[in-house]
């Protein structure tokens, strides 16, 4: 057996269907496309969500709600979270780059603390912002909060 010798199995490969090229292929004339429409002619693309002149989904569904565009959005961190954090590592101080680097958080988030869970141990937490019940919660501990 030689390279020069291989070809595919008997059966296994087809030639494509040649189309518009005359009468005399079987497939000439509109060249499969049928008669009229905007899938017969040339340039033809279907939009997205077309749904053949019937009012698409996406302008049939009713909207509401309002998102603004200057909104914040803040990654939520539990106190149950930082005093894991707190007696894994045995940190005195959590800081936001603290939080990147044990994996709470990541380096473009801007992060929250919240009230959730209990925190027994004393600790200076820094933080884009602050719920209320965590502030208090920090400061019955012994702790400190600074928003950066």
């Amino acid at each position: 057996m030689k390279l020069h010798t291989l070809k595919p199995a008997e059966g296994s490969t087809k030639n494509r269907k040649r189309i518009g090229r005359g009468p005399g292929s079987g497939r000439g004339g509109t060249s499969t496309r049928g008669h009229k429409g905007a899938k017969s002619r040339s340039g033809y693309k279907r939009k997205l969500g077309f749904e053949g002149g019937q009012m698409p989904l996406q302008r049939r569904v009713p909207k509401f709600g309002f998102k603004s565009l200057n909104r914040v959005e803040f990654k939520p961190v539990n106190l149950d979270t930082l005093q894991q954090l707190a007696t894994e590592y045995n940190l005195e101080t959590i800081d936001f780059n603290a939080m990147v680097s044990h994996g709470i958080a990541s380096k473009n988030d801007k992060v929250k603390v919240l009230g959730g869970g209990e925190l027994t141990s004393k600790v200076s937490v820094s933080a884009h912002s602050f719920s209320a019940s965590a502030v208090e919660s920090i400061e019955k501990a012994g702790g400190s909060v600074n928003r950066i």
